[in-house]
């Protein structure tokens, strides 16, 4: 028997890219009476694509693959990166609140925040990740700012290293360290209908419905719907949140043809959240407070309120090609009143000032392209090609108290009245006017080269970027600063399999961030605008894979040109370099027993800083051990019920780019169980789980933001049960 070949001619490449531009549905063949046409097998797909989700790996709590961007879903054992894609079923058992929480499971991520707010940011490799650089399906600015829940994901897909290649530049800088994308949920093949209750420590309650179906001739079209609320205190002291999240998504997989749409909503408000600790240039570090205790004033609040949609569709062509588009939108508005400490002593004694901000954003993004397989001589080539686009429009003010403030301490906080935050003001908070305005276009061309069947796979690429940056004033509107660059971003890969279950790995990638927008207190440059950096990579690894238990182990070195304020001028003055070794295991090894987890060195060295002081000494916030041990087993004797544990250790990092403040390293362990039942003939999923069982006092992370060691205090203990009834 011979093997069809299928010729792709470069001008039939580039026809088949317009094709995906303009094609939303049809048929890949010829209309035949239906009865002649074999049965669709419908298996569900967070992105409208005929690959559909790669299957869970053994033990169910990660997958056996994830999205590669335009090279589209690839095996872990053919992926030329370090990635781990996390599955709905560790998310759920481990009764995860946001995207944070799933992240806690990864020994290459810690979690920070984001300078002066609240906003969940992911240190990948020691390099800072907003939740507003998180992708959703691929497409960048879809999600919430500052928290995303996870009953609006399917899966968590972490991909670790620098590859603006892949997806393209991420919107606010990130993405250096790595990058996560979140797959949206779709009606499976059985009928959904779940119902949550829950409460946790503080008096939080939380109730959630999950229904999926799917419609008509062989169940082609699905339809999701996710309704979940939190209410009440946490588990620090007089701090409240409120969380309402509302999803549909909906899909079609025809003959030819596969559609796929999503509209979420998500509104969350916290009150009197715990804020961020600064220290002073020459205070020592001081002991981590009690975990539940809260030195917010009593009026400060965060709110944030935000819409989204997106639609996307992948076409079949002739010889097995397939083309794709995908179109995204936000609308979203946030409000605060902050008020953060800086801490002048050993004794926690410390000010604080008022800070007032309105936001208002404005997203749309979208993609299309082409992927098909050729063949030259004894060389097989999937050949892929992209153009993406995105738009951000931000509408901003601020207001703010004297800078004098008023005094607290950290140990024994003291509430004071609202001061006035009227001393110094930019932009109207009743009308806020345009302060920033981003456009980013890509075009992207890749290659992946199959040789001696298959053992050996060759990856390379090219992105065209060009970016396009705007700053107005945030008085007059006016625009005050602009720059137009664009930049060719290559890629290069190698995987070469030694044997089926062992492959190795190499790759040079970049990472293209935005320039840096100026901010911070008392700044004289507030707003001004930097061109785009580049980063570059470099990466090699090896994978195991027994099909029961998998094994990695990877090195790189990733070098980021760094900003900070010197002289209350905030530039990119130096550079950092991170390099390091991961490890990591996951699966299920013996019968009833999954693990998950590794470990993690990095060595972050400012290399150049201003004037040298700092130079050769540790980066901000970066670790030098990450470990992540995790581990789920079913109890003998009692079907059914699964115990788990988790233990978290991160080592030694510092507050201060001279390394006089240095946080001790910490240790958590987190207890859990899962107990699967029915009651009254109907499926009952009853889960605990203790974060934090010790009750320990540390400060979890320092910094985030270039130049910024402020600290964050860790979670107290906390208590959460749910319970889950299937109809």
């Amino acid at each position: 028997m011979t093997t069809r070949r299928f010729a792709l001619t470069p001008a039939a490449f580039a026809a088949a890219l317009l094709v995906a531009g303009t094609a939303f549905a049809q048929d890949g063949a010829p209309a035949t009476d239906d009865s002649a046409v074999p049965t669709v097998v419908i298996s569900a797909s967070a992105d409208a694509s005929a690959q559909g989700l790669p299957a869970a790996y053994a033990g169910g709590q990660v997958a056996r693959g994830g999205r590669l961007g335009l090279l589209g879903n690839v095996d872990i054992m053919d992926t030329p990166f370090n990635s781990t894609n996390y599955t709905h079923a560790l998310i759920q058992d481990q009764q995860a609140r946001s995207v944070a929480d799933v992240v806690q499971n990864d020994p290459s991520v810690r979690v920070a925040r984001g300078f002066g707010n609240y906003q969940e940011l992911y240190m990948i490799r020691g390099f800072a990740v907003g939740s507003d650089d998180t992708a959703y399906n691929g497409l960048y600015g879809l999600l919430p700012r500052q928290f995303v829940a996870t009953e609006l994901v399917e899966r968590v897909e972490v991909l670790r290293g620098a590859h603006s290649f892949i997806n393209g530049a991420a919107p606010a800088g990130g993405s250096i360290g790595g990058s996560i994308n979140l797959l949206p949920k779709r009606a499976p093949n059985q009928d959904l209908s779940e119902v949550t209750l829950g409460a946790e420590t503080g008096g939080q309650g939380y109730g959630a419905i999950d229904l999926g179906r799917r419609f008509g001739p062989e169940g082609r079209a699905g339809v999701r719907v996710n309704v979940a609320h939190r209410k009440g205190d946490t588990a620090v002291d007089r701090e409240g949140r409120e969380l309402s999240v509302y999803s549909l998504g909906v899909d079609y997989r025809g003959r030819g043809f596969r559609l796929s749409a999503d509209i979420g909503a998500q509104d969350h408000e916290l009150t009197n959240a715990r804020p961020s600790v600064t220290l002073g240039a020459t205070t020592p570090m001081i002991a981590a407070p009690s975990a539940d205790r809260n030195f917010a004033q009593p009026w400060t609040i965060s709110e944030e309120r935000h819409t989204f949609g997106t639609v996307r569709a992948e076409v079949d062509l002739a010889g097995g090609a397939v083309a794709w588009a995908a179109l995204g939108a936000r609308s979203g508005q946030e409000y605060n009143i902050l008020s953060s400490i800086t801490v002048n002593n050993a004794n926690g004694d410390g000010t604080m000032t008022r800070f007032d901000n309105i936001r208002k954003d404005q997203v749309r993004t979208g993609e299309v392209g082409v992927r098909g397989a050729l063949r030259t001589g004894f060389i097989k080539h999937m050949l892929s090609a992209s153009a993406s686009g995105f738009h951000s429009e931000s509408r901003n003010a601020y207001a703010l108290s004297d800078f004098a403030g008023f005094s607290s301490n950290v140990y024994t906080p003291r509430d004071v009245a609202a001061p006035s935050s009227s001393f110094f003001t930019g932009g109207d908070m009743g009308s806020p006017l345009v302060t920033s305005k981003a456009i980013l276009s890509s075009l992207a061309i890749a290659d992946t080269l199959s040789l001696l069947d298959d053992t050996v796979l060759v990856n390379l690429g090219l992105r065209h970027q060009r970016i396009k940056d705007f700053g107005y004033d945030y008085g007059t509107g006016l625009e005050n600063s602009a720059y137009e660059a664009s930049e060719n971003t290559p890629f290069a890969a190698v995987v070469y399999k030694l044997r089926k279950d062992l492959s190795v790995y190499a790759n040079y990638s970049e990472g293209l961030q935005r320039g840096a927008v100026a901010s911070g207190d008392q700044i004289v440059n507030q707003g001004q605008v930097f061109a785009p950096y580049v980063s570059r990579q470099r990466e090699a690894g090896v994978k195991f894979d027994s099909g029961r238990y998998g094994l990695s182990a990877a090195v790189f070195s990733t070098s980021q040109p760094s900003a900070y304020v010197q002289n209350r001028v905030f530039g990119v003055f130096g550079e950092q370099r991170n390099r390091g070794l991961e490890l990591s295991v996951f699966g299920n090894p013996v019968r009833g027993l999954r693990v998950l987890g590794g470990l993690t060195l990095i060595d972050a060295e400012q290399r150049v800083t201003a004037g040298g002081i700092n130079q050769g000494k540790d980066a901000i916030g970066v670790p030098e051990t990450q470990l992540n041990i995790g581990a789920d087993w079913d109890v003998p004797g009692v079907q059914g019920l699964a115990l788990n544990a988790r233990t978290v250790y991160t080592a030694t990092q510092y507050a201060d780019g001279a390394n006089t403040q240095k946080l001790p390293s910490w240790t958590r362990v987190d207890l859990g169980a899962t107990y699967r039942t029915s009651f009254m003939d109907r499926d009952l999923t009853l889960r605990a789980r203790v974060d934090n069982v010790a009750d320990k006092n540390y400060w979890a992370s320092a910094g985030g933001y270039p130049g910024s060691g402020y600290l964050v205090l860790a979670a107290p203990r906390t208590v959460a049960v749910s319970a889950t009834v299937g109809f």
